[in-house]
């Protein structure tokens, strides 16, 4: 039993699939995936991710604005502890900071990421990360806002030991997508194969970063089951130690009402 902590089933090419997002869903299914978390990443969309969450019971949903997204509604507290009273919304993200697609003054970032981070505390519920070569300010306002409240995810990990050490100590699980199967990727893969179990979450990034032996192509829920088989191997452990962990921790951090 595995768990795609990480997809945008809004932006699935269902071209292989008739265009029926539910035969993505089965898919993912025979791989062995039975929960799903659909993650926003505008107010704009936010609707249609809500609206797949309630629709299927194994998909749940959070609400946010990504760090990327300049041209959409900016959030406030207000608006997205509103969003997050549903009981399908588990999380707050993804939020986060991105100096590598974004130029100029970023200041506007780290205040969003502030606000989201508040919105968080104000629902108890934890929040999704993303982290793009901007780890020392992106720790230092999880630090002063006091993240470690309410925890969450660092969601398609990419950094080294320190950087995960220092995002554990916050209360952070590390969740490692299709990049950790890329040969380029020797850091990362030391990270996942010393990282506590009791820490990790496997995700897809779906549509996005496809693992090996799909690289290149559209990703998928159903390729989570690559990304945690690649990470049993280089562990040493067996692909249903690892379902089992990561499914708990899924679990314990996000707390899913059953449907």
């Amino acid at each position: 039993m595995l768990v795609d902590s990480h997809c945008h089933l809004d932006r699935l090419d269902l071209a292989p699939f008739n265009g029926q997002l539910q035969a993505a869903l089965d898919a993912a299914r025979n791989n062995g995936v039975t929960q799903l978390l659909c993650v926003s990443i505008d107010l704009e969309h936010f609707p249609a991710v809500l609206a797949t969450a309630e629709h299927h019971p194994q998909v749940y949903a959070s609400v946010g604005v990504h760090p990327n997204e300049r041209e959409g509604v900016d959030p406030d507290v207000a608006t997205l502890v509103a969003f997050a009273q549903h009981p399908k919304i588990i999380a707050i993200g993804e939020t986060g900071l991105d100096y590598y697609r974004s130029e100029g003054d970023l200041e506007w970032q780290r205040q969003r990421l502030r606000t989201h981070i508040a919105a968080a505390k104000a629902v108890h519920k934890p929040l999704i990360i993303h982290m793009r070569e901007a780890s020392a300010d992106t720790l230092r306002i999880l630090r002063e806002e006091n993240a470690s409240e309410v925890g969450g995810v660092m969601h398609c990990f990419t950094e080294d030991w320190a950087t995960a050490q220092a995002a554990m100590d916050l209360n952070f699980y590390i969740s490692f997508s299709g990049i950790v199967t890329f040969k380029t990727a020797t850091v990362l893969q030391q990270v996942a194969k010393q990282l506590p179990l009791g820490k990790m979450l496997v995700e897809t990034d779906s549509p996005y970063l496809a693992p090996v032996p799909f690289r290149g192509k559209s990703n998928q829920p159903a390729y989570v089951r690559q990304v945690a088989e690649y990470i049993a191997q280089l562990r040493g452990i067996s692909l249903q130690t690892l379902a089992t962990a990561t499914t708990q921790n899924f679990m314990d951090l996000f707390n899913p009402t059953p449907q």
